[in-house]
């Protein structure tokens, strides 16, 4: 099962070689919510691990992201004790960008290309 959380990115941590053939990555991310008008603020840690430990390249600390994980569970037994992990698996990350402002009589957004640069001479010989 998919879990997914929306929160800003406050750490990421380096890529750790724990075996040959087995490597993992955690990022941190902030999550506040309001509840009965008191601010509740969660850090929430993600690991990410072999092929997917390069998705957090891609976003800053400080930005907006949505998380995409699965949760994982492992009993690890050593000397007689038992003892159970979760770990929260991180496997797509897309960052939020803002949002633009809308005019307010619709609720389209301004493109971000608006082609103000173009010669008045240009020609517009597109077929559609």
């Amino acid at each position: 099962m998919s879990y997914e959380l929306t929160g800003k990115l406050v750490v990421k941590y380096d890529t750790i070689q724990r075996t040959e053939s087995f490597k993992t990555r955690e990022f941190v991310v902030e999550k506040t919510d309001e509840i009965n008008g008191r601010t509740i603020t969660n850090y929430v840690k993600f690991q990410c691990v072999q092929d997917k430990t390069t998705v957090i390249d891609k976003v800053n600390t400080g930005d907006e992201i949505k998380v995409y994980f699965n949760i994982k569970g492992t009993r690890w037994e050593k000397e007689g004790k038992v003892n159970y992990i979760t770990n929260l698996d991180a496997w797509r990350i897309e960052q939020i960008l803002q949002t633009r402002k809308t005019t307010p009589d619709n609720d389209y957004f301004e493109p971000l290309d608006t082609f103000s640069s173009a010669p008045p001479d240009a020609v517009d010989d597109l077929p559609f």
